[in-house]
């Protein structure tokens, strides 16, 4: 029988508090419900209809959602994917999504719609509770882009291989190269935003200034002054109202000078 340790329930519970879980399978809903309670869950709400789904995490605003990935009436990909582009608190709540559907196709899915874990059914309470530790404690990086929303990919955890290798390659080698990942992802996004920004406007203009305050604070922290100056140009540009693709190209170029040309060439 599996036994949480008691170190890692009292770190967890404050992201488990508040649970929706969407499952239109209900004696699978009931068993995460028991199990979320288990660890010190003390609200879950359960729904098996996407608009239901969202209007749960709307008015209870959970700290962890499950999903299963099919129903008929729901689409645990669509759920995501709607609140990443929504405003709503919980936008950035972790999501895993739970299914016996375990494909290659299917856990790549998810990871392009912004989910965080994935877990195959039938599964235990311990791989329950490792999902819960992962989403809880090891805090991942937030790419808020126009073709992507969601927690960095690249730390994706299907769950399906435990290697020895598994996560390390994307690990940047010192901290410079750290800074160099994070401003050539900004440098990407805001040429994405630019390129897509018709697609969907609004979330163009929130990618745009979520990569001008990364290459702000980026700028600080490395005293890269000619960053700073273009960050910050950028930053006051969106202030005084910015919301047309014609406001944001000149700020937007001045920081894309900067950048290095091959990551640039990898937007597409």
């Amino acid at each position: 029988m599996f036994t949480a340790d008691a170190r890692v329930l009292s770190r967890i519970a404050p992201s488990i508090q508040r649970v929706v879980i969407a499952d239109p399978n209900l004696a699978s809903a009931r068993l995460l419900v028991d199990l979320m309670k288990s660890l010190g869950a003390r609200e879950v709400v359960t729904e098996t209809d996407e608009a239901r789904v969202m209007e749960a995490i709307r008015e209870i605003e959970p700290g962890l959602i499950f999903t299963e990935r099919t129903g008929p009436r729901l689409n645990g990909e669509n759920i995501t994917r709607k609140l990443r582009r929504s405003n709503l608190p919980s936008r950035r709540a972790p999501v895993i999504m739970v299914t016996a559907d375990a494909t290659a196709s299917t856990i790549k899915g998810a990871r392009d719609c912004g989910v965080h874990e994935f877990l195959r059914k039938p599964f235990t309470s311990g791989d329950l509770f490792r999902r819960v530790e992962n989403v809880a404690l090891k805090t991942r990086d937030w790419v808020e882009g126009v073709g992507y929303v969601g927690p960095d990919r690249r730390r994706f955890n299907s769950g399906e291989y435990a290697g020895p290798q598994k996560r390390k390659a994307d690990k940047p080698a010192s901290a410079a190269d750290a800074a160099i990942a994070v401003k050539d992802q900004a440098m990407r996004i805001l040429a994405a935003a630019l390129a897509q920004f018709d697609n969907d406007p609004l979330q163009a203009i929130r990618a745009t200034r979520t990569q001008a305050e990364t290459l702000k604070a980026l700028a600080i922290k490395t005293s890269d002054a000619k960053l700073a100056v273009a960050a910050a140009g950028l930053e006051a540009t969106l202030r005084a109202g910015a919301s047309t693709k014609a406001a944001l190209v000149a700020p937007i170029n001045a920081l894309l000078l900067l950048a290095d040309p091959e990551p640039l060439a990898r937007t597409g």
